[in-house]
């Protein structure tokens, strides 16, 4: 069955759950957040690191162009047991590598204690908060991505 491992994780109640949360928190920041999962890396760049695979998913998903270069990535790969939180140009100018770590510190702690939704929804919800903090809301804010979950 296609996406066993995913569903190992979450349900589709979680991935509403997630994409609720990511809605919520983009209303008090111009900033946009992604949550990409994958069950396993692609074959094709099974030698590639997390952080270049996030990357990848970063600029596929075309984060990258959003106005104000305010894109956050969360993406997680299953089967590998890797996560990795990755900020545009404009949010890594003023949010350094250190509140990324803080973050993923604290979900890999749910994530071990088998609360993966919760985790992923804390992550947001922090991500969410941080960017809040130096990327407020503008008056002509517009939701530049999806707040579904990808897979």
């Amino acid at each position: 069955m296609k996406h066993d491992l995913l569903y190992h994780f979450f349900s589709d109640d979680d991935f509403l759950r997630i994409s609720n949360k990511i809605g919520q928190m983009e209303k008090n920041t111009s900033g946009e957040i992604r949550v990409s999962i994958k069950e396993k890396k692609p074959f094709l760049f099974r030698n590639k690191t997390i952080d270049e695979l996030a990357k990848r998913e970063f600029f596929r998903l075309k984060m990258d162009k959003t106005r104000d270069k305010t894109g956050t990535l969360i993406f997680i790969i299953l089967k590998e047991r890797e996560f990795h939180i990755l900020g545009d140009t404009g949010i890594n100018e003023k949010i350094g590598e250190e509140s990324w770590h803080k973050i993923k510190d604290e979900m890999q702690q749910m994530f071990r204690k088998g609360l993966f939704c919760d985790g992923v929804i804390h992550g947001v919800e922090t991500v969410g908060l941080t960017l809040q903090k130096y990327f407020p809301v503008k008056e002509d804010d517009t939701n530049e991505l999806p707040d579904t979950v990808v897979f």
